[in-house]
């Protein structure tokens, strides 16, 4: 039983699978867990020290494989239990860890479990999921899911309806009844000892609901979901996950929207549930433009989590993942410049960073022609439901605006037929700028990357040091310090204009002998200095 050392993911950085765009070593257009291994030498040379999978579980697929039938096996698309124990051997013989993504909200409707629970309010599996009398007209509340319309979705035969936080495919686990806690630390441990190293805990903050009778107060912002976001009594499954989780020094990482920055210590520090958070709050986007970040509100999230776990907890960084479009299009301007500067600007900051596949080598936004290159059934519903009121083109132009779609396109290795990701029929359209990105093409951004990588391998400043932000309210430009290191990216293209002079510990003529370790271009420090587009600078004392 492998047991993970106190802290050692301080120096961690973690890259994300989504299994089914990676790599495919069969032809059939799905990458699958043999791609996987195909590439962990490639994975090993980018310096990264564990591989966040997204669902390989056997699944309907309804939402991309977080919706779940059978919780002990491999999917047929991806492979086997063998070829996943391969992997897991192959990873560990590179000192690569293994990390799987835990979802225990809820399973899918095919489930053995709710197929059970549809046949009779008495049946012994009814209660491992949340039913309450209803009628069609009237649900047990107005609670709206995150993919749009009720949480409850009516059965005919029973008169009665079931709860779900997602798509109706996917109703929510009773964690009240102790039956199905068990269960689900029985997997937890049946994973853990085939060897794997650590979850994702997906959608965790969710397993907790207010009571039904519970009155929605806003449908602003988080409102219609603080029925089901991080509702107290949650305490209690937390901690017993968290005891099975330090038996095993598992690493672990939490999606847990609805915890807030000063909230997040709590669930992170040493005595906390998890080792990391992922927050939900730093993808802001522009109020007239939907597809494009807001930098200045970027930055504000980010330096306010930096701040608020600085005593205590940890951060998960990151700026792309399988439900976000490309950083290189919504923070950027599209140019490997950009992606160079939001690289630097999230790599070196306090916490865990994870890097996204096909990330390092610049990939971006698919430019999307048709709704039939349309893949997620909650895009396609959509998409559907914009058509009532918007021409095919408008429809098809606001859906994929800001759609997770645009990060599940096959990866681009190189500019060969089908960009190298399959001999055979994609699952899903390439991005046809593959030719002009790919692995081979963008080897600067993936140098840089593991530049940054190795300081925080190197560096316990980076690892492990305190950070202090500067130039708070300027709009573009990101300061930090960690300790004897400076890092300094302008995240716009346009220039902009420091003046250190104005600091404290850097005015009244003391002099800062600083060295450039990392830069754009080769720039030594000054008092005031003008930064290019996209300029990024790092400097050690």
């Amino acid at each position: 039983m492998k047991k993970t050392k106190t802290n050692d993911f301080h120096k961690m950085v973690g890259y994300q699978i989504y299994p089914k765009s990676f790599k495919d070593s069969n032809g059939d257009g799905l990458g699958d867990i043999k791609g996987i291994i195909e590439k962990l030498p490639y994975l090993r040379e980018l310096g990264v020290d564990f591989l966040w999978i997204n669902p390989i579980y056997k699944s309907p697929q309804i939402d991309g494989g977080y919706d779940i039938s059978d919780f002990y096996a491999i999917d047929e698309m991806f492979g086997t239990l063998d070829d996943f124990q391969t992997l897991l051997k192959e990873a560990h013989d590179l000192d690569l860890k293994i990390m799987l993504d835990l979802v225990v909200n809820h399973t899918s409707d095919q489930h053995p479990w709710f197929i059970e629970s549809q046949k009779s309010k008495d049946n012994p599996y009814r209660d491992y999921y949340l039913w309450e009398d209803a009628s069609p007209n009237q649900m047990p509340n107005e609670w709206i899911s995150f993919f749009g319309g009720s949480t409850w979705a009516y059965d005919e035969k029973t008169k009665q309806a079931y709860f779900h936080v997602f798509a109706k495919e996917q109703p929510d686990l009773n964690w009240k009844n102790p039956k199905v806690c068990q269960e689900i630390y029985k997997m937890i441990r049946w994973w853990l000892d085939l060897g794997i190293d650590g979850f994702r805990l997906d959608a965790i903050s969710h397993i907790q609901k207010m009571p039904w009778s519970y009155k929605i107060k806003s449908w602003k912002g988080n409102g219609p979901w603080i029925p089901f976001m991080n509702v107290s009594g949650i305490e209690t499954y937390m901690a017993e996950l968290k005891a099975i989780f330090d038996e095993y020094g598992a690493l672990t990482v939490g999606e847990a929207s609805g915890v807030q920055s000063t909230e997040a210590p709590d669930w992170t520090d040493e005595s906390g549930y998890i080792n990391m958070i992922f927050e939900l709050e730093h993808n802001v986007r522009k109020a007239n433009d939907q597809s494009q970040g807001d930098t200045y509100g970027y930055k504000k999230v980010i330096m306010r989590w930096q701040e608020d776990l600085l005593s205590r907890g940890w951060n998960a960084l990151y700026i792309e993942n399988h439900d976000q479009p490309r950083s290189i299009d919504t923070f950027g301007n599209g140019s490997i410049e950009s992606a160079k500067a939001l690289a630097v600007s999230y790599m070196l900051l306090r916490g865990t960073p994870f890097i996204y596949q096909g990330q390092e080598f610049g990939m971006s936004n698919f430019p999307f022609t048709d709704s039939k290159q349309l893949r997620s059934d909650e895009i396609i519903k959509q998409y559907d439901q914009l058509l009532t009121k918007l021409s095919e083109k408008k429809a098809l132009e606001e859906v994929s605006k800001n759609s997770r779609e645009h990060s599940r396109t096959p990866l681009q290795w190189n500019d060969s037929e089908n960009a190298g990701f399959t001999t055979g029929h994609p699952w899903m359209e390439i991005n046809p700028n593959f030719s002009e990105i790919n692995r081979q093409t963008n080897q600067e951004l993936i140098e840089l990357y593991k530049n940054l990588i190795e300081l925080r391998h190197k560096e316990t400043a980076i690892s492990d040091g305190s950070i202090h932000f500067h130039f708070k309210r300027h709009p573009q430009v990101l300061v930090y310090e960690r300790d004897e290191f400076l890092i300094i990216v302008n995240l716009a293209d346009k220039k902009a204009h420091l003046d250190f002079s104005k600091i404290a510990n850097f005015a009244d003529g003391e002099t800062i002998n600083y060295q450039q370790v990392l830069g754009s271009s080769n720039s030594p420090f000054q008092e005031k200095m003008v930064l290019l587009a996209w300029e990024y600078r790092v400097y050690k004392k």
